[in-house]
């Protein structure tokens, strides 16, 4: 008899360091690494989605785009019937809470969150999907229950990186005890860059504080 195919994960948030967080948690677990893939908007996630058919989605809600998280996840379910949502944001409103749970989202995690605030929460999720839906059990046992390997051999660690603050173009920060307003917003080697107005140099995010 032939093992079961792990569960497939789709992850989709802009900020590269929320997708390496949740990626390297999963294969933490023991989940392979072409069982996951990211992408940083949702236009992207449905064409990569449609063929991937993930099992779960962990994705942003982005509430401005054109396709939001639950009208992604919508769109999902049309090819992956079993298709669960968990959804991270940078504000939660009851208006998102009471669509997240009409779509029964696994959970909603408020950005910014912590290495330990993911970890927790994903473990749970997974459990809980373990428990409620039969036909997931022995796919993610498969990976979340494997014997442990020899103990010569160190378990790979996880890294993590820091994560980055929500900032846009016009937004009012502190930087060296002065406030100033941001003229520009890129990723630069996956990590988040502001260039202030009347400024030429790109400060990375982690040192500004909004004002």
């Amino acid at each position: 008899m032939s093992s079961p195919s792990p569960l497939r994960f789709l992850i989709v948030d802009p900020l590269p360091g929320v997708q390496t967080f949740a990626r390297q948690l999963l294969e933490g677990y023991g989940f392979p690494a072409d069982s996951i893939r990211c992408c940083g908007d949702s236009a992207s996630a449905l064409s990569q989605g449609r063929e991937f058919r993930p099992d779960v989605l962990i994705s942003d809600s982005f509430p401005k785009a054109e396709l939001d998280a639950f009208g992604l996840h919508q769109q999902l379910l049309t090819v992956q019937p079993g298709c669960r949502l968990a959804l991270l944001s940078f504000e939660i409103t009851p208006e998102l809470q009471a669509r997240a749970a009409e779509a029964g989202a696994r959970f909603v995690l408020k950005k910014p969150f912590t290495a330990a605030d993911l970890r927790d929460t994903l473990r749970k999720s997974l459990d809980s999907m373990a428990e409620e839906r039969p036909e997931l059990h022995a796919r993610m046992m498969q990976v979340m229950k494997a014997p442990a390997a020899p103990k010569a051999a160190a378990p790979r660690p996880i890294v993590l990186p820091p994560m980055q603050p929500a900032l846009k173009p016009g937004d009012r920060v502190s930087h060296g005890g002065k406030t100033a307003t941001i003229e520009y917003v890129v990723i630069r080697h996956g990590e988040l860059v502001v260039q202030l107005r009347g400024q030429g140099s790109l400060i990375p995010a982690s040192q500004l504080n909004k004002a």
